[in-house]
């Protein structure tokens, strides 16, 4: 699989409001190439929806944004195409009725450029999953091997940024280290990689000069005393 130089994010004072309040708030980065960068927040804090606008598909509401040095949201479609989502609820959910190996197909034929049909392999094998049986229906799949599956997906595309959400979500503390040492390890390869967590304790074990975080996503009180809150 190609591992292309990773794009390089930076943003200033970010922001989303709805007509309910605050997504998220003046959120401030710049992640280089070879880069882990980790937002922190419990469920409902923003985390989707920050990933969503970092990788072009979510309009901010104020501040500036860029990827590769494209400007955001004016040149989202550029965006897209050298970006990628692990697993996000409501967004790119597994089919439980499809096998591994279907999905792994599909991806590749969604795929914007013509790829050998060793790239699923490949990519199966970075996340660690090179063992796992490809006739495995979905549903029979444990949450370990559910989110790596959906990581194997993005990589597929050959990104050149990862957005990987709610790393820790369901996992024991154990699977938590290796998912992040995982990551980690991509972007050692050169893949600019972005995490959201709610619990960011195993991040410890891996992290080092090249990793950002984990950062705090600031979000105001909604209305009615921030009953609404916006769920990832």
């Amino acid at each position: 699989m190609r591992r292309a130089t990773g794009a390089r994010v930076h943003a200033e004072d970010v922001t989303l409001t709805t007509r309910e309040g605050p997504v998220y708030t003046g959120i401030d980065l710049t992640a280089r190439p070879g880069t882990l960068t980790v937002f922190q927040a419990d469920s409902g804090g923003g985390r989707s929806a920050l990933l969503l606008t970092l990788t072009g598909r979510m309009r901010p509401t104020g501040g500036e944004l860029h990827v590769d040095g494209h400007p955001l949201p004016q040149q989202a479609r550029k965006v897209r195409r050298i970006s990628a989502l692990g697993l996000m609820n409501d967004v790119n959910v597994l089919d439980e009725r499809l096998r591994v190996s279907e999905h792994l197909s599909e991806a590749r034929l969604l795929r914007l450029r013509p790829a050998s049909r060793t790239v699923a392999e490949e990519a199966m094998a970075a996340v660690g999953l090179s063992d796992l049986d490809r006739s495995t229906l979905i549903k029979e799949l444990p949450m370990p091997e559910r989110r790596r599956l959906g990581m194997a997906l993005g990589l597929v595309h050959e990104p050149r940024l990862l957005a990987v959400d709610d790393v820790d979500g369901g996992l024991s503390p154990q699977n938590q280290a290796a998912m992040w040492r995982t990551l980690k390890d991509l972007s050692d390869e050169g893949l600019t990689v972005i995490a959201t967590c709610a619990d960011a304790r195993e991040l410890a074990m891996v992290a080092d000069h090249d990793t950002q975080g984990p950062i705090p996503i600031r979000q105001r009180n909604r209305r009615e005393g921030g009953a609404h809150r916006a769920q990832d």
